[in-house]
């Protein structure tokens, strides 16, 4: 059942609205906590109330409208409009229902629904808060759907359970951690049901799922998942055997629980290798990448440190010129000669220039030893990605191996002629057995009636 549900304001307009004589019935059901019987005076005593408060959309109006192929009593859509009521948080406000009916395109007459409430809370004088009203109506129609057997549309069906042919490898992991509630897998079960309407597309609905559909050993019809778990349709979708035959037409079709079990494995393995081989895609393009990022970083460590060594070699011809001038010519020369003050100079010159040169020598080491330890780091991010992908491929193996089923041995037409000719002769056999005993067990059954009948023989 469709649901369409709106807070609005306009309650004349919308009261002349349900009572259009566009339907070719149009029957007012109910009238419930109004003053009012009738809905044009019954929704303008919601907007009166609704003055009391900032609310400009006092009603909630719904529609209710059922499937094609149902015929819903009034009694149904009362329940359904006072199931709708609970879920919408609107249980004893003031209400209006009225039933429509309506000659569709195939000529068919069909009944739905209106129903409207007043949100004003007259307790609180507050309007009754409308929050994710959409998704609750949809989950409400989800359960009649599934309740009543209707074919249920798409849009409707829960996408959590995805195909297991469209999972990225985060996916699969969480699958794997992830432990699925039976009401969980009822729901796929009924949801698959729900919107098939054949064998046919009832097996690809499964499919979508992960679930082959097959003959069971004993339990009739079963969807096999790739662990070889068979779940009886039955039980799952919780209905009667008789509808379970009525929709599977061919049973002779359906494939043996085995090789359910090796197709529904085969989906899960030949994902599980595309994923192996989008990891083996992936782990080239990160190699790719990290070789490309290590060559531009040697490059840009190469041409520092020659940008250094200029610099040192610039500073030392400065330190050198500025070490040189304090050594005079001349008269002042000779001056520092006498005085003994140019070898002191020279010394101190000394000094300078091998404390120039252990400077140099320190930056080139730290330098050095900084472009090392990024080098190293990119090494162990590289040597980190190589231990992580081996880890998820080994995971996607065993994963792969542990649910790889075999696949069953096809019958060989000769040897099931043979077994039938074999068959054939034993019941061949088994008749003739059967005609040759019969007169000694005639002679028998006589034998005995006459002993019955005349008491035990003396003898000779």
């Amino acid at each position: 059942m469709i649901f369409v549900g709106n807070q609005r304001g306009g309650g004349r307009d919308l009261a002349r609205h349900l009572m259009k004589d566009e339907n070719e019935r149009v029957v007012v059901h109910e009238v419930r906590g109004f003053a009012s019987s009738d809905l044009d005076g019954a929704f303008q005593e919601s907007y009166a109330i609704s003055r009391g408060t900032r609310c400009k959309q006092h009603l909630y109006s719904l529609s209710l409208n059922p499937p094609m192929e149902a015929d819903p009593s009034p009694e149904l859509l009362i329940a359904t409009v006072n199931r709708a009521e609970e879920r919408l948080g609107l249980s004893d406000q003031p209400r209006a229902i009225v039933f429509h009916e309506k000659r569709g395109m195939d000529g068919k007459i069909r009944r739905h629904a209106h129903a409207v409430w007043c949100r004003i809370d007259t307790d609180r004088m507050r309007a009754v808060q409308m929050s994710y009203d959409r998704p609750k109506l949809q989950s409400l129609s989800r359960e009649l759907y599934i309740e009543h057997g209707w074919t249920m549309p798409r849009g409707f069906v829960h996408a959590k359970e995805s195909n297991p042919r469209n999972y990225s490898l985060a996916e699969w992991q969480q699958a794997k951690r992830a432990k699925k509630h039976p009401a969980e897998l009822k729901g796929v079960f009924q949801d698959c049901w729900a919107i098939s309407d054949s064998q046919v597309s009832f097996a690809n609905a499964l499919k979508e799922h992960g679930y082959i559909l097959a003959r069971g050993d004993r339990r009739g019809v079963v969807a096999v998942d790739h662990k070889g778990e068979a779940y009886s349709i039955r039980q799952y979708v919780g209905i009667p055997p008789k509808q379970v035959r009525g929709r599977i037409e061919d049973m002779d079709s359906l494939p043996d629980r085995a090789m359910a079990h090796y197709k529904a494995a085969k989906i899960v393995t030949d994902r599980l290798r595309e994923l192996q081989a989008e990891q083996n895609r992936l782990a080239i393009k990160k190699l790719r990448c990290m070789s490309d990022e290590r060559r531009r970083k040697q490059i840009a460590q190469r041409d520092y440190a020659l940008r250094m060594l200029e610099r040192q070699k610039v500073r030392q011809e400065t330190e050198n010129q500025q070490r040189q001038t304090l050594i005079k010519t001349g008269w002042r020369g000779l001056l520092q000669r006498i005085t003994g003050k140019r070898r002191k100079i020279e010394a101190e010159n000394r000094d300078a220039a091998n404390a120039a040169r252990q400077r140099d020598t320190a930056e080139r080491t730290a330098l050095a030893a900084l472009q090392r330890d990024a080098r190293q780091e990119l090494l162990k991010r590289a040597k980190a990605e190589n231990v992580s992908h081996k880890a998820v491929l080994k995971e996607l193996r065993e994963d792969s191996r542990q649910i790889e089923a075999p696949k069953p041995a096809l019958p060989n037409p000769a040897h099931e002629k043979a077994r039938a000719a074999y068959v054939e002769e034993q019941k061949r056999e088994t008749s003739k057995i059967r005609k040759w005993r019969t007169p000694t067990a005639e002679r028998k059954k006589r034998r005995r009636s006459r002993r019955d009948r005349d008491g035990p023989s003396t003898g000779r």
